[in-house]
């Protein structure tokens, strides 16, 4: 039976409500001033909110509490204390005090940091962020904290991103104060993350070592029916899969995550779950969560879930839609296009920011997408280009080229369009459709960065959006603060700006081969692979800018770039060491228990007369020798490749090696491996094949 969703929903999470209960309310509100105000909790504070924190743990089942971070590792990370502590007679007492809740201790020394710390300088700290809820996981207390070295430097990924979050929120309230907006305090930005993964039978995924080692399918013939249909795209969810996503709606639920839509996505065994847009910092956290408890979840019905990018070859990979905006504390969405001409100039400052920033700054967004995994999927069927562009829709491109031009809009009776002035139309929320295509597409209040991976952690990117929109609203409010004439330098200012930007705007098709050729006669960038892009991290003028904005010094930048190259090399080379053991290991024996097969059938039919057709037991068998000879040689090549790569030091030319020599040498594996497996009985054939992993679950 369904739990009653409104009395689960939090249960488990350290909420407003449980702070209320909990403290004083002199100490709550102290509290909330200092979340709000972002100061550091005084220890008497502390003390009493962890206190309060330790109760209601103990009532929900909780024995040990953590300090939840999230390093550069991609995933989550977690050391588990009890709340017991030793006294006389040999009895305990459970504690937790305000120094705990406030500050750990973990040992840094294995996590990535990238040269921002030697081996022997372990110390780490965590340290509360009391903007994101704690919760119970698993009967321990878990409190999000923010990890550091101990000179100071950022080695997770919520740290950037709540800088990031602080820059836009100063630089955005300089603008609403050129508006008037003398009530507003706080500007937040929001997120929505569509979560795509895929879900294979346990049984499947148990007798495939690429899947277990690696999270994809290094080798696989396309089987009889793919996605060619459409037929599972918003289909019949089935009853195995239903009751996997129930629990997990649950769960999340429980934990303060509001999971709202789910169902089938394109490829057969994919699926998509989405939650309400919450504040970027807790969107972020609980989408952690959420990759999580869907893997976690996914094993307790038999099934395993895989968040790779590009699973299968041939069908559609996972990203993670990254739905963005702004948000006031007084409930407006600084997206919203607005009713009134005010309203209009001052979405049309937030749009010119964002437009200027998405085309100075493609080098940073490529890159805050960039991985082995996402390389795989990006310009594939159903993800956009690596190209960066930006989706307007015809409408609110037409009124943008009207203002640039200084000409009339039909929308507005033929009127001259001049920003501030009463004659600006009430702009359309969203009269175009979605265009899928577009890495960076405005839909009516948002704009959707559809290029992230479904791996990810998506504080990557919304650090990055953050930052670069910060740094516009920076310059456009240094341009219009004490302006004399402040309604026409604001049409300048815009008119400017979209005239100088505009390249940075596609609303065509951005699959079409054609797009490739306009936008390098547009000038935009084209970084088709992961080391391709990660330089641009070290860029001279990216450094300064993160310096400016207070998000990352140029040590934390360096740190971060080599950590992701030294990622991208390792993955491959992951994934190329699995492929020749398959190859060696399983492929090729299974090739030559066929083979025999065949050639004992050969022999067979001779025995009993020279003249009994053998023709499909001889041609079988030419081809099949072919191509073990053809998958043999590529074995011993990629062996070579990874041995040379094992010889570099410099990770910068390990991951260009690995983009050059390593990747292209496993496709040449892949190819030969492929077509034997389409000519081997399914019987000889040493693991499950894409037919029995997409189509499995029944």
């Amino acid at each position: 039976m369904t739990k009653d969703i409104t009395k689960i929903f939090g249960s488990k999470v350290f909420n407003e409500e449980c702070m209320q209960d909990g403290l004083a309310s002199d100490t709550y509100r102290e509290l909330q001033k200092t979340i709000q105000e972002g100061k550091p909790l005084n220890p008497k504070i502390a003390n009493a909110v962890a206190h309060a924190m330790k109760v209601w743990a103990l009532q929900h089942g909780a024995t040990h509490y953590t300090h939840w971070f999230q390093p550069m590792t991609g995933v989550t990370a977690e050391k588990h204390d009890a709340f017991i502590n030793p006294i006389d007679g040999g009895k305990i007492r459970l504690t937790f005090s305000g120094k705990e809740l406030i500050k750990g201790e973990p040992d840094a020394s294995s996590f990535p940091n990238g040269g921002l710390r030697a081996t022997f300088e372990a110390r780490g700290y965590t340290a509360w962020d009391p903007t994101s809820y704690a919760f119970i996981k698993n009967d321990v207390l878990c409190i999000p904290t923010a990890f550091c070295s101990y000179t100071g430097h950022a080695l997770d990924k919520k740290t950037p991103l709540l800088r990031s979050m602080e820059a836009i929120n100063t630089q955005a309230l300089r603008i609403l104060k050129l508006f008037g907006n003398d009530g507003v305090t706080a500007v937040k930005t929001t997120v929505g993350p569509e979560q795509e993964y895929f879900l294979v039978d346990k049984e499947y995924y148990a007798k495939r070592k690429d899947l277990i080692y690696t999270g994809r399918t290094l080798f696989g013939a396309p089987c009889p029916k793919g996605q060619e249909l459409e037929d599972h795209y918003f289909g019949t969810i089935k009853t195995r899969v239903q009751a996997f996503m129930k629990d997990l709606n649950e769960q999340l639920w429980e934990l303060g995550v509001a999971a709202k839509t789910e169902h089938n996505e394109v490829a057969p065994a994919q699926h998509e779950l989405a939650p309400v847009f919450s504040t970027t910092n807790i969107a972020s956290d609980h989408n952690q969560l959420t990759m999580e408890l869907i893997q976690r979840t996914a094993k307790k019905h038999g099934l395993v879930a895989l968040l790779h990018e590009k699973p299968f070859e041939g069908i559609n990979g996972s990203g993670k839609h990254n739905n963005w905006s702004i948000s006031t504390n007084t409930g407006k969405n600084l997206l919203e296009p607005g009713d009134t001409p005010y309203e209009n100039a001052q979405f049309l400052l937030f749009l010119a920011a964002i437009i200027k920033s998405v085309d100075e700054h493609q080098d940073l967004l490529r890159l805050s997408v960039a991985s082995a995994g996402n390389d795989h999927r990006l310009g594939a069927n159903e993800a956009p280009p690596a190209i960066i562009s930006i989706f307007l829709g015809d409408e609110l491109e037409a009124i943008l080229e009207a203002i640039v031009n200084d000409t009339t809009y039909d929308g507005v009776e033929h009127k001259l369009m001049k920003i501030g002035a009463s004659v600006l139309p009430k702009l359309p929320k969203d009269t175009t459709d979605r265009n899928r295509t577009s890495p960076f597409a405005f839909t009516g209040n948002k704009f959707e960065f559809r290029m992230p991976g479904s791996s990810s952690s998506i504080a990557g990117c919304n650090f990055v959006i953050n930052t670069i929109v910060a740094d516009e609203l920076r310059q456009f409010a240094d341009a219009l603060e004490g302006s004399s004439d402040f309604e026409t330098d604001l049409h300048n200012l815009i008119k400017t700006t979209i005239k100088e930007h505009k390249h940075i705007i596609f609303n065509g098709n951005g699959y079409d081969d054609a797009w490739i050729s306009e936008a390098e006669k547009r000038g935009l960038l084209n970084l088709r692979a992961t080391p391709d892009a990660l330089p641009y991290f070290i860029h001279k003028e990216n450094i300064e800018l993160f310096e400016r904005m207070h998000v990352l010094d140029k040590e934390e930048m360096e740190s971060r770039y080599e950590i992701m190259m030294e990622e991208y090399t390792k993955i491959i080379n992951i994934e190329a060491l699995t492929m020749i053991d398959m190859a060696k290991k399983e492929i090729l024996p299974a090739c030559a228990e066929y083979a025999k097969t065949l050639t004992d059938g050969i022999l067979a039919k001779k025995a009993v007369a020279n003249d009994i057709d053998a023709t499909y037991e001889t041609e079988t068998l030419k081809v099949i020798s072919e191509k073990v000879k053809d998958a043999t040689a590529a074995c011993h090549v990629l062996e070579e490749k990874t041995d040379t790569l094992h010889s570099i030091e410099d990770f910068e030319k390990a991951a260009c090696y690995v983009r050059d020599e390593v990747l292209p040498a496993m496709d040449a594996l892949r190819a030969p491996c492929d077509k034997l497996e389409t000519m081997v009985d399914d019987k000889v054939w040493p693991f499950p094949t894409y037919g029995k992993l997409l189509f499995g679950i029944l």
